[in-house]
């Protein structure tokens, strides 16, 4: 799919966005661009926008243009939407639909009861919109905690999927190989330097079902090369008595999509189909008090904070030799521009 025309075609001209927008009030900021709260004048509809100098943008053009041509390809109820583009002399304006719910971590803490069906109920959504990205040969590449928000403040709202910024839209050009990801939730043949592909994302959100039902990281080590070691292996455990009272469906559904082979791996498809999503086995125990603990202890409310909205980390060279050019790079144009932050979310220990 060609991006540069297209993406042209989709931005508005403007000398200044706020004759269509009033902006509210700083939501986030970060190396290379700001989020605002704005309302539109025509609507009064509330957004949020990110704006982003043109000079932060140099040299980077192809990754946004990727960014910007797959979230213009999708239309999801569970992936944040983009609006509209604007540009004008200095900025590029990117405006989203605004998400105010909350992250991911801060309402199961906030919830006085929580149980596998919750959690079941969450994957299920998520599997749905990564499903139909799949389908659009979409790969998000960067499925993490951080990047589930939940759409409003309301007891059942949805979930939403945000930030593309690693988003890789499948036969576009380039053979996917590159080291990227967030630590932690990297699939073994990322880290292998081995091309891979949608599966990828099946096995992060093998992990985010992981932290789910007990409130810690299927892996951990200060050491990101001890880190790395422990995920290529595929080594992780169901430690008692953090996995006691969860049922043996909803670690067999985990055991299918963190399959060190991608090939044998569930797809999303698959999943879907697991008892533990489609069926009855979820069980309806209140398990609230452990994961809510352990999410305290080993996921510190200042990282949250910190990676809220991150997108792009790429895994040091250092480590391990990487290709399509080096990890701290993007194979669609470099480090992404719109990302709030690159801080690496390490957890605490949980010990």
């Amino acid at each position: 799919m060609p991006l540069g025309d297209d993406c042209h075609a989709w931005k508005k001209k403007t000398t200044d966005v706020k004759e269509n927008y009033d902006f509210k009030e700083i939501l986030g900021t970060g190396a290379f661009s700001e989020v605002v709260l704005a309302e539109e004048k025509r609507t009064q509809k509330l957004v949020a926008i990110k704006c982003i100098p043109k000079k932060a943008l140099e040299g980077k053009e192809n990754s946004i243009e990727n960014e910007i041509a797959v979230l213009h390809k999708i239309k999801h109820a569970n992936i944040v939407s983009l609006e509209e583009i604007f540009e004008s002399k200095s900025h590029l304006y990117l405006v989203m639909q605004l998400v105010s719910g909350g992250e991911l971590f801060d309402r199961i803490i906030e919830k006085g009861f929580y149980t596998e069906k919750d959690a079941s109920k969450l994957i299920q959504q998520i599997l749905d919109a990564v499903k139909y990205l799949h389908d659009m040969g979409i790969v998000h590449r960067d499925l993490k905690p951080e990047n589930l928000l939940y759409y409003s403040m309301d007891e059942d709202s949805k979930i939403m999927i945000s930030d593309f910024g690693l988003s890789k839209i499948e036969g576009s050009g380039s053979v996917m190989s590159t080291a990227c990801g967030t630590p932690g939730y990297v699939a073994p043949e990322v880290l292998a330097q081995k091309p891979y592909s949608k599966a990828v994302d099946c096995w992060s959100i093998g992990v985010i079902a992981y932290i789910l039902l007990c409130g810690y990281p299927p892996f951990y080590d200060e050491n990101d090369a001890k880190l790395f070691e422990q995920i290529l292996k595929a080594e992780y455990e169901f430690d008692s008595p953090y996995w006691d009272d969860i049922s043996d469906s909803a670690k067999d559904f985990i055991v299918h999509l963190m399959e060190k082979d991608p090939n044998i791996r569930y797809t999303c498809e698959q999943a879907l189909q697991h008892p533990w999503i489609a069926g009855d086995t979820a069980l309806d125990k209140n398990i609230h008090e452990s994961v809510s603990a352990q999410i305290k202890k080993n996921f510190a409310k200042s990282k949250w904070k910190q990676a809220f909205n991150a997108t792009a980390v790429f895994l040091p060279s250092e480590l391990f030799a990487c290709c399509e050019g080096g990890c701290s790079q993007n194979v669609d144009g470099g480090a992404d521009p719109l990302s709030n932050c690159t801080y690496r979310c390490h957890p605490t220990s949980r010990v």
